[in-house]
């Protein structure tokens, strides 16, 4: 008679695993407990053996960032496609901006940043570039101008999150403006002055200036 071998369920035990200590880190962040998270702390409250974490993760610092980059981007895995840079920048900004001004988000991006006594980058970072460079290589192959990666990174992601982490007003008004001011910037639209912007938005300092 053959033997057959039993299906195996998606993810299984180590999704299990990954997800519970996924829910720990970001209950400890809520809590306001940055600054004292250890593994074992973790393990106790997802309910773990600490060796699984030291197995998977190896070390705090790695598996904080894991957690941030599944907190912070956890936005949907399809990226906008409307046919135009324009459109496709603005759909991707209001996303964004939507998913990190949520406030178990918001808290975990705060308190990820005040857990660390110097920060270089945010751990999400590169997934942005990612994402950013999908974007921009699509539209050039239309034949669109496009602005470089960077300042797509700088102009329009680093300020709705710097916005976020310093308590600052940021909504999809302010993602729209940033897209627009970029574009401008690269020398894709003509920057306005002082009257409402392209979608609405009044004119930024740097548009003004």
């Amino acid at each position: 008679m053959p033997t057959t071998t039993p299906a195996r369920r998606p993810g299984g035990r180590s999704a299990k695993v990954r997800d519970a200590v996924y829910t720990a880190v970001g209950q400890l962040m809520g809590e306001g407990k940055a600054d004292r998270i250890t593994i074992p702390l973790v393990a106790n409250r997802a309910g773990v053996n600490p060796t699984s974490i030291y197995r998977r993760w190896g070390d705090l610092d790695t598996l904080l960032e894991e957690v941030a980059v599944a907190a912070l981007t956890k936005d949907g895995d399809e990226l906008p496609d409307t046919g135009s840079l324009r459109g496709d920048l603005s759909a991707w900004a209001r996303i964004v901006v939507d998913d990190i001004t949520q406030p178990r988000r918001t808290r975990y991006l705060r308190a990820m940043t005040s857990a660390r006594d110097e920060v270089h980058t945010c751990p999400c970072w590169e997934q942005r570039r990612t994402q950013a460079k999908v974007m921009l290589d699509r539209a050039r192959a239309r034949g669109e101008r496009a602005p470089t990666e960077r300042q797509v990174l700088d102009h329009v992601i680093a300020p709705m999150y710097h916005h976020v982490v310093f308590g600052l007003s940021v909504d999809r008004e302010y993602a729209d403006q940033l897209v627009h001011d970029v574009l401008a910037m690269a020398q894709l639209l003509a920057p306005h002055r002082g009257g409402p912007g392209l979608l609405g938005g009044q004119g930024s300092d740097a548009a003004r200036a």
